[in-house]
């Protein structure tokens, strides 16, 4: 191999994405895969059937559970970042009946408690482990607030239980970004402004009454460049966008910008 050629691999960062057949880190896969030069992104799912479906193919991915610690021990060697995209999902009991509100649970092993924090700490101490240097983790607005509606489904307190998880990737020394998206949209991304916040205040407080949402496209993409810029490092940020028809937006394009506005801590 050329000094060249070694030298440009040295500089190509792996990275982890768990939950990567999710509809959000399927994204943040596939915006890694486009840039090779910077990125070999490697994808941990549980389920491999899903993956072909969703991405056509399992190449590049790792197939485990994040209460493994083998897998996880596996899918980590040589990892310079991890970017965490797991998540409890609650599902409908049944169809309700008419006038009656739906009712939720969690599939066995499935829990906020299972997923959103003992699954999260473990893929945080595998890292440490592992000698990552940077985890990505990716949440939810909504955490400072034990009534959010989010918490009452399942009375699972899946918002209760994803902060947790925040304070203990804090609190065990490795740098970290922080992520907390709000409602997340089937949209197109790249064609909003978006905007960085602290402790549900885009909640409490609506700039200006707009929604209190972002694409998950937009998310992906924070992800992405966050793994490569200094501002985003030891954050922690609520992120939401301005509409697409707002005519005051100006479309973010300037991410390390973006990043200095945001501030390390819970």
């Amino acid at each position: 191999m050329s000094i060249s050629a070694f030298m440009s691999n040295a500089l190509i960062k792996r990275v982890l994405v768990t939950g990567a057949t999710g509809r959000t880190g399927s994204l943040v896969v596939q915006k890694l895969q486009q840039r090779p030069k910077d990125f070999e992104a490697i994808a941990f799912a549980r389920s491999e059937a899903k993956a072909k479906t969703l991405l056509g193919n399992t190449e590049g991915f790792i197939f485990g559970d994040i209460n493994d610690s083998s897998t996880l021990q596996r899918a980590l060697e040589r990892i310079q970042t991890l970017v965490i995209l797991t998540s409890a999902v609650p599902r409908m009991k049944a169809p309700p009946k008419p006038g009656e509100r739906p009712e939720f649970d969690f599939e066995p092993g499935g829990t906020p408690e299972a997923v959103d924090y003992i699954g999260q700490k473990n893929q945080i101490d595998a890292a440490l482990k592992a000698g990552v240097e940077h985890i990505v983790l990716v949440g939810s607005m909504g955490g400072t607030n034990p009534n959010h509606p989010l918490n009452q489904l399942g009375n699972g307190n899946i918002l209760v239980w994803k902060r947790k998880a925040e304070q203990y990737l804090i609190d065990s020394g490795i740098d970290y970004t922080i992520i907390r998206a709000g409602g997340l949209l089937d949209k197109p991304g790249g064609v909003r402004e978006l905007l960085v916040g602290k402790d549900d205040d885009f909640l409490n407080h609506p700039p200006n009454g707009i929604p209190t949402s972002i694409p998950r496209a937009d998310v992906a993409e924070v992800v992405v460049q966050a793994l490569q810029d200094a501002n985003a490092r030891n954050k922690a940020f609520d992120l939401i966008s301005k509409p697409e028809e707002d005519p005051s937006a100006v479309i973010t394009t300037n991410f390390s910008a973006l990043f200095a506005q945001t501030t390390p801590g819970l």
